[in-house]
């Protein structure tokens, strides 16, 4: 069983701790549990956290290769190689299965994952700027376009502002990729554990 890796709680202690106290201002502190519940809220925790090993077919190696020439560096970012518009797969393996990842590269909106949003951006002057959501308040919004250019905006200034739920700019390779090249890059993300 792999664990996953969770960036507030490195292991069980710091878990527990998170859970008794919280994340201000995200996340409010369990302060009605006792250390004991918190301890099994801990455990559930890293039950439905994990993901099963399975048994990964595929050339890890030429699934590297199929990466690398379907030019996926161009939106994605691995060990900091590449570029962020797309999420970031350097530990990909460790929280996503095999079926999720061959569903994210043939219907990559079937598999959005979450935080993740495309915004289409209608200025008063009629320019459009269409891209990810990096930061957003109640005033302001900032767009990072697929050039990596980022755009900050008074929503005041927009004439219109669409939140694209459910989008993502990645392309399906549905029909581009072999069965064998997609089961080997399948296998390559499957093996991104966050060790680069």
């Amino acid at each position: 069983m792999q664990r996953p890796k969770l960036d507030h709680a490195p292991d069980d202690a710091a878990l527990r701790k998170v859970i008794a106290e919280g994340i201000p201002p995200e996340m409010p502190g369990a302060w009605q549990l006792s250390p004991r519940e918190v301890a099994s809220v801990a455990v559930y925790v890293r039950k439905i956290g994990a993901v099963p090993a399975e048994p990964i077919p595929g050339d890890a190696a030429r699934g590297e290769q199929v990466y690398e020439s379907k030019g996926c560096a161009n939106c994605h970012l691995i060990g900091g190689v590449g570029s962020g518009f797309g999420p970031e797969l350097t530990d990909i393996g460790a929280r996503r299965n095999i079926s999720y990842l061959r569903e994210s590269i043939l219907v990559p909106e079937a598999a959005v994952p979450d935080g993740f949003l495309m915004i289409e951006a209608s200025t008063n002057s009629g320019a459009i700027v269409r891209g990810i959501r990096v930061n957003e308040d109640t005033f302001t919004i900032q767009i990072k376009d697929s050039k990596g250019l980022f755009s900050s905006f008074r929503k005041t200034d927009l004439r219109e502002l669409r939140k694209l739920r459910g989008k993502s700019p990645m392309p399906s390779y549905q029909g581009s990729l072999t069965p064998e090249e997609l089961t080997d890059l399948t296998a390559y993300l499957t093996n991104l554990r966050g060790k680069r």
